[in-house]
């Protein structure tokens, strides 16, 4: 009977704490305030368009505040170090000393790009390394002047009568700036400061390394001057003149 007593009591027991409980925590009745939001889900996605890779950090206005456009026909002369940065990193500046012969060769003629310009430089750069080293002289007839041309011509002869092959590898541009210009009557010539990162070597007839090493990354800095008719209908700048500068 003792035993019937002791279940009775904490049966009586259990429903009191069932009761309490219910009481300080109450219950469900639709009208409950939705929970936070979990601290360790994903943030929601932002409103807007994504960011591509690339894009600069918005300003306060909402636009990016480092993106320099490039000037069109119609735009105003370029500003003293005018620069931009393209892709790869590459810079390409009008710098001071050239900035003022630049607006005049720009208003001779209005479909110059001074720094898209610089793109079709390096283009020319490379297309020009290569051919030399390559000896490929019809290449080289077409991008430069007559005077510079012969220059070229006879370095290639010299070199295959030492019977000397060149291997040229043209790793990439640091940088493509304008640093000089001028403007003589019609004919507008502009000298272009490349930075680039090269691997030279010379070999003997015997393929034997004659100078250079295959190994090694050289930064190379040249100064090479372009020349063009600004009423000529030929778009094309040729060579006129290359120098290092050391």
């Amino acid at each position: 009977m003792g035993n019937n007593y002791d279940i009775i009591l904490i049966g009586l027991v259990a429903v009191f704490l069932i009761l309490r409980l219910r009481s300080v925590l109450g219950k469900r009745t639709g009208s409950e305030r939705p929970p936070a939001r979990d601290p360790f889900a994903p943030p929601p996605p932002p409103s807007g368009p994504s960011p591509r890779v690339g894009d600069a950090p918005a300003g306060a206005s909402g636009r990016a505040d480092n993106v320099v456009p490039l000037p069109t026909a119609n735009a105003p002369a370029p500003r003293p170090s005018m620069a931009a940065t393209g892709p790869g990193g590459i810079r390409a500046t009008v710098m001071p000393t050239a900035a003022a012969t630049i607006a005049a060769i720009r208003a001779a003629d209005p479909t110059v790009d001074p720094l898209g310009g610089c793109a079709g430089a390096r283009a020319a750069f490379t297309a020009i390394v290569e051919a030399f080293a390559k000896d490929d002289v019809a290449t080289l007839r077409t991008l430069l002047d007559n005077q510079t041309f012969s220059s070229f011509e006879a370095a290639i002869r010299a070199r295959a009568e030492r019977k000397e092959k060149a291997e040229t590898t043209l790793i990439g541009f640091e940088a493509s700036d304008i640093a000089a210009a001028e403007l003589q009557g019609t004919h507008a010539s502009v000298t272009v400061r490349f930075v680039s990162e090269q691997i030279n070597v010379v070999r003997n007839a015997d393929g034997q390394i004659a100078d250079g090493n295959p190994n090694e990354v050289q930064k190379v800095v040249d100064l090479w001057t372009f020349r063009r008719d600004t009423k000529s209908s030929d778009p094309n700048w040729l060579l006129t003149k290359t120098e290092s500068e050391g």
